[in-house]
This record gives C-alpha cells, sequence and structure tokens, in this order.
C-alpha cells in the first residue's frame, strides 16, 4: 500500500482514465478495498488507479471478462512478491 493520503473513488477512476461505474465494478470483483472505512466517504489507495488501468488493459488487449482481468492482476501481483523475494 502507498503511504499517500487516500482518494476518494473519483480520483481513482480518473487516475486510471475511466468511469467511476466501471471503478464500482472492479470494487465489486475485489481488484481493490477501502483503506479507510471509517469516514462518510470511503477513501481508496492512490495506487488503486494504475490497479484499474491494468485491468482495463488486460480485459481490452486479452479479452478477458472482469472476473479474469481481477484474476490476472492478482496473478501478477503474486508473480512480483515471488520474485522479490531472497
Amino acid at each position: 500500500m502507498s503511504s499517500e493520503e487516500p482518494v476518494e473513488l473519483a480520483v481513482v477512476a480518473r487516475q486510471a482514465g475511466v468511469r467511476v461505474a466501471l471503478v464500482r465494478r472492479y470494487l465489486a470483483f475485489g481488484l481493490f478495498e477501502a483503506r479507510t472505512v471509517s469516514e462518510e466517504t470511503p477513501r481508496y489507495d492512490p495506487a488503486s488507479g494504475a490497479r484499474v488501468a491494468q485491468a482495463e488493459r488486460l480485459r481490452r488487449d486479452l479479452g478477458l471478462n472482469y472476473a479474469g482481468a481481477v484474476l490476472a492482476c492478482e496473478l501478477l501481483d503474486r508473480i512480483r512478491d515471488l520474485e522479490t523475494r531472497p
């Protein structure tokens, strides 16, 4: 997670270059989660925008559905984690 201040869903959408409705769909599929839930408006990690953009590229370029794009992102994260282990 990023050490930057959490952002609203609209900021995540703007960073990813997509509409808020699409970000909500990825949120429902578990691509990312709220960073703060104590406030009236949930806030999200600023890196979530890049994650949504990555999922959208996978969906567009590989023809994956939403669930497949989320799964591919999770697998890519696991691969990165394994590669950085000593």
